[in-house]
């Protein structure tokens, strides 16, 4: 096959958006590979069909990590997308820029042109907020952002009541002037349906006669002249092929795969690459190493009034709600469960919000663990109200483990390793507490189910979150930016260090996880990181 300018490995939500974005001038013939099939599926369309997914081999990688100390050695469960649009295309869609501190961080750890003000200009660019404000005017891009609050179950209410009653405040736009507080978190869709990158980006670029697509096709390693990136080998099928590319590999496989992508390829810890029989390209330490997460608990409480429960779980109620998602593309089906939320400080005098929170009108003791979630919810009405870290600092690692480009990595969280996230958890677990006692929601509670009235000390709730707190599935910075290649993989401008032609551009390369879904952040990341080659290109 003749050489491509761009070739771009995985077209998940990073992928799909750099695709478009490379192929906007005509002049450039761009190349995207991605490992899974179409997305154009009934349950990845469909907002609630999240649940599916979650444990659909033919659209998820169904990666697992390794047993965690932390979490008394249970092998976390770690979905991602292998599908068009990747994770993009079976999250629970809630869209959440983080706070502006976040980016300042970011900028303040050697990474200019990354701070809030050189970011949301960007976010901006990708966005479609629709409805009024200053912040909807503001924006211009083809991902629709759904303000869903007219929709939102009614115990949604009591929740912000309740929120009020201890002393947080209300935002109306997580995603606007005023990101801290609590409200109704928007999410990806439009008109019914799941919205991704691969809907709003890249399906209209296609018609293009300069952009390519090929499914099903899975990177098994970077090609390179010396050190230069000069292309990529792949399985499609049965059939091994090599593409190639004469301005730039562009690496979009997200936190997991890319790290994976560069190790089976000679980038990454000498002594591991060595250990596997894979010649070393260039040696960078940091290749798949600063790994962060949101890890959160849930506390389940059986309603004294109906819930979501009542209406999704007869069969009958089943039935109902899809007539009317089929009529008008509306209710429960055409939405994220998890409704409520925010952005909260556990202690006034914390300089930003160090919790996320979240309300779903219904629960689901009796089908969901740790490792697997199911469709159904309680045959009894049920809520629940969840938290995690905005910002933890216990920091994991992935490798592979063998040169085999099919044998899934070796995942390593390494949750809970920080004496900063174990305050967090008692924080978290106060607040919770707190929440529930308030008159709002305590006159609506028959009874706290999980983890139980009697948990009361810290010790015994430190215990409860160890059995069952789990991933809210936010991997980030496995090659994270930075200006030092003895602990960064890329600089400011998304070049990997030491090597020529090569980008990364997805969530790998945050330095920080931000305070928050990374989603949003991600198609940010491949707004700007597009940019930036474009602009070096020229």
């Amino acid at each position: 096959m003749e050489p491509v300018d761009y070739l771009i490995v995985g077209g998940g939500t990073a992928g799909c958006l750099v695709a478009e974005r490379l192929s906007a001038s005509g002049r450039d013939r761009v190349l995207l590979l991605e490992a899974g099939g179409s997305d154009r599926r009934v349950w990845v369309r469909v907002p609630i069909g999240y649940g599916r997914t979650f444990n659909d081999p033919a659209v998820n990688w169904m990666y697992e990590a390794e047993p965690e100390p932390a979490l008394g050695g249970v092998r976390s469960y770690w979905p991602r997308g292998r599908v068009l649009g990747g994770s993009g295309s079976i999250n629970a869609m809630v869209y959440a820029r983080g706070q502006p501190a976040d980016y300042d961080e970011w900028r303040a750890l050697g990474n200019p042109g990354w701070g809030w003000s050189d970011v949301l200009p960007h976010f901006r660019a990708i966005e479609d907020r629709g409805g009024g404000g200053a912040e909807a005017a503001a924006t211009h891009g083809p991902l629709r952002i759904t303000d869903i609050s007219g929709q939102a179950h009614p115990l949604v209410r009591a929740y912000l009541a309740a929120c009020a009653e201890i002393g947080y405040a209300y935002t109306p736009d997580f995603n606007g002037a005023q990101p801290e507080g609590v409200g109704i978190y928007q999410v990806t869709t439009r008109g019914g349906f799941r919205a991704s990158t691969a809907t709003a980006f890249l399906r209209p670029a296609l018609r293009r006669r300069n952009l390519e697509l090929c499914l099903r096709t899975q990177a098994l390693r970077l090609e390179f002249d010396g050190r230069r990136a000069v292309g990529v080998s792949c399985l499609r099928g049965r059939q091994r092929l090599t593409f190639r590319a004469r301005k730039a590999v562009v690496l979009c496989a997200g936190s997991i795969n890319s790290p994976q992508l560069l190790q089976l390829s000679g980038l990454g810890p000498g002594a591991l690459l060595q250990s596997l029989g894979i010649p070393v390209v260039h040696e960078l330490p940091a290749v798949g190493r600063n790994l962060q997460d949101h890890l959160a608990v849930s506390y389940f409480y059986r309603s004294r009034i109906p819930t979501l429960n009542n209406r999704l779980y007869p069969w009958w109620g089943k039935l109902l709600a899809g007539a009317q998602y089929a009529l008008t593309r509306r209710g429960p089906l055409s939405m994220s469960v998890n409704q409520g939320g925010g952005f909260v400080r556990s202690d006034p005098g914390l300089r930003t919000p160090d919790l996320q929170l979240y309300f779903n009108p219904a629960s689901y003791t009796q089908s969901r663990t740790r490792t697997r979630r199911l469709m159904n919810p309680d045959p009894f009405p049920g809520f629940l109200t969840s938290f995690n870290s905005c910002r933890p600092t216990s920091r994991g690692h992935l490798a592979i483990r063998s040169a085999d480009p099919l044998a899934q990595p070796a995942i390593h969280p390494n949750y809970l390793s920080t004496e900063q996230d174990l305050r967090d958890v008692l924080a978290g677990a106060r607040l919770m507490r707190r929440l529930s006692a308030a008159r709002p929601l305590a006159a609506l509670i028959d009874h706290e189910m999980l983890p139980g009235a009697d948990k009361t000390t810290d010790q015994q709730l430190l215990q409860d979150f160890r059995e069952r707190a789990g991933t809210v599935f936010h991997p980030v910075s496995t090659c994270r930016m930075g200006p030092d290649p003895a602990n960064s993989v890329v600089d400011a401008r998304l070049r990997v260090h030491g090597v020529e032609n090569l980008r990364i551009i997805d969530a790998s390369v945050f330095p920080t996880v931000t305070s928050g879904n990374t989603n949003g952040p991600t198609a940010m990341v491949a707004e700007k990181g597009a940019g930036m080659l474009l602009a070096d290109a020229s």
